[in-house]
């Protein structure tokens, strides 16, 4: 985890070998609640991060505001559960307008519009 702080909700972090992803690092956004994130469970929910995107409403693009080398999409209809252990590579945060853009890509990812 970051060590200045604890883990926040739109924060990037680099993940070493993610379960079940053909890459060995791949990005990936906290989305869990911050209740849920400061509790005493092992995991928090987490959209990765892919460097290519179609502009579809469950996308979110970012880019180097947020940390990263290029311009990349968070991916909202691929949520992982990630142990908070793994979420030790810090990249970035997501400004207020992101994470207001990544709440209405997750609206629309689980239908609650």
């Amino acid at each position: 985890m970051n060590l200045e702080s604890p883990v926040k909700r739109g924060e990037l972090y680099r993940v070493h070998k993610p379960g079940g992803d053909p890459k060995s690092h791949r990005t990936f956004v906290v989305v869990s609640r911050q209740v849920l994130i400061d509790s005493k469970f092992s995991t928090v929910i987490c959209a990765p991060v892919f460097t290519s995107g179609e502009g579809l409403s469950t996308q979110v693009p970012i880019g180097p505001e947020e940390g990263l080398k290029h311009s990349s999409w968070i991916m909202c209809d691929n949520l992982v559960s990630l142990r908070k252990a793994d979420l030790t590579n810090y990249i970035g945060s997501l400004s207020r307008a992101k994470i207001a853009n990544l709440n209405n890509a997750l609206k629309m990812a689980l239908d609650l519009v």
